[in-house]
């Protein structure tokens, strides 16, 4: 068979196979060296670091199990309304950094950037709200995606862990978040940490506050950037959080929130504060503090290292009373906190905090012969089966090749089979620390180890 029809025939993966090599010529120039390299913005999280992560996501479950807490998993896109409804649509996430697609059935989904609305639609698609209150419930190592610049400690993909309870009132609640987050720093050994609080009103004072925010704000327009002149109307306590020097020089002369709380709000803060008081949590109220999300009412927070420079803050959260109605649930309270987990790993590493890193192996077998090499299989599989961290050589290699790579790997014992511990069941085994060897009998080696 002849001609360019005969193309057809040419099975489909080296049809694909054969336009691939054909691109790399024509767009490198005879160069087919194409490296495939992570979206900017992301990062591999390799072996040799995914113990760190380990640690990390075995403290958070120990911490948040003695309080109570259960993990919930959610899907990382959800429909595009939800993030609208919930999170805001003069925030700088809806409007700036969010990833929204239409899929195939022509439906705006939107990569999650940020954890509490997810859990929120989850608490009432799976009927939650029947249930006995308050809800506490935990999420790890969660990814998040924002379409921001890439910088130290913060990634367009990110992973938080997370902390939402619904149906709890009282300020009690909002000190026990708060203790569960200062734990967890405190078991990984940071110090130099600030908490800063603050009340940024309800329903029923906000209205009048925005009303004296936002005339105040009208007057110092030419000073405002952009951003804050554009959302002045619709949200101007975002002027508050603004990043850019002029506008943080006006704000330092606006009316604040907290001196115009309605009493329950009013008593809400005071209530925090005597509960951290007698849990022996210092804090400092800083009237600025608003968070970048439009549904926070009452108490908000954030905890503060001085070891990332001015992106300093490790946690943050706050109160969420009226987001269940936002979203189509029923009125029931909220709060909970994200922290993410680079940065903490990034204030670790600042701070000179070492993770003790795990060893690979306890025991490597190491074989001269085929037959050896069976007993060594069988060895392997029990020592597993017994709780003890074993392998064995997979590359045919020499015994000094095979010593070789177990000290590579950070073995504890080296344990060697030939053919005279073939013939009479023993395993000759180096203690790789001291040098000291014995001869132990095959079966007798968990218990040694």
């Amino acid at each position: 068979m002849g001609g360019t029809a005969d193309f057809n025939f040419v099975p489909v993966c080296f049809r694909t196979l054969f336009f691939y090599v054909l691109y790399c010529f024509q767009d490198t120039g005879g160069n087919c060296n194409v490296a495939v390299k992570a979206p900017k913005g992301t990062k591999d999280v390799l072996p040799q670091e995914s113990y760190k992560w380990q640690y990390i996501e075995n403290l958070v479950r120990k911490i948040t199990a003695l309080a109570g807490y259960r993990e919930i998993r959610t899907p990382i896109f959800e429909h595009t309304e939800l993030f609208l409804r919930g999170v805001g649509d003069t925030t700088d996430i809806v409007q700036k950094e969010m990833y929204t697609f239409n899929d195939k059935g022509n439906r705006s989904i939107t990569l999650r950037p940020e954890g509490t609305a997810g859990v929120v639609r989850a608490f009432l698609e799976g009927g939650l709200p029947s249930n006995a209150q308050p809800t506490k419930m935990y999420y790890l190592s969660a990814p998040v995606f924002r379409y921001e610049k890439p910088q130290s400690g913060r990634l367009r993909e990110h992973h938080q862990f997370g902390v939402e309870v619904f149906g709890a009132p009282d300020a009690s609640i909002d000190a026990e978040v708060i203790n569960i987050a200062l734990t967890l720093l405190n078991e990984l050994g940071l110090e130099n940490l600030r908490l800063n609080i603050n009340s940024i009103g309800c329903e029923k004072c906000r209205p009048r506050y925005n009303e004296l925010l936002r005339e105040y704000l009208h007057g110092h327009a030419d000073k405002l950037c952009e951003a804050c002149n554009e959302r002045m109307d619709r949200n101007p306590l975002r002027a508050l959080d603004c990043k850019e020097e002029g506008c943080r020089m006006v704000v330092k002369s606006a009316p604040l929130m907290i001196d115009h709380l309605c009493e329950e709000c009013s008593a809400h803060f005071k209530a925090l504060k005597k509960y951290l008081d007698a849990l022996g949590i210092e804090y400092a109220v800083n009237p600025f503090i608003v968070r970048g999300l439009d549904y926070y009412t009452k108490t908000v927070f954030e905890i503060i290292s001085n070891s990332i420079g001015a992106q300093g803050t490790v946690c943050g959260g706050g109160r969420y009373d009226k987001l269940m109605k936002q979203v189509g649930g029923p009125e029931l309270p909220g709060i909970g906190f994200g922290m993410g987990i680079e940065r903490l790993l990034l204030v670790m590493e600042n701070e000179g905090i070492k993770i003790e890193r795990p060893a690979l192996t306890d025991v490597f077998l190491c074989t001269h012969g085929h037959q050896a090499r069976l007993r060594a299989a069988q060895l392997v599989r029990d020592l597993r089966c017994a709780g003890v961290k074993a392998d064995m050589d997979h590359c045919a290699r020499s015994i000094k090749a095979q010593f070789k790579y177990a000290d590579k790997i950070g073995a504890k014992f080296v344990g060697v089979i030939g053919e005279t511990e073939l013939a009479d069941g023993t395993v000759v085994l180096k203690t790789m620390k001291t040098g000291e060897e014995r001869v132990v009998v095959q079966s007798e080696i968990k218990e040694l180890i």
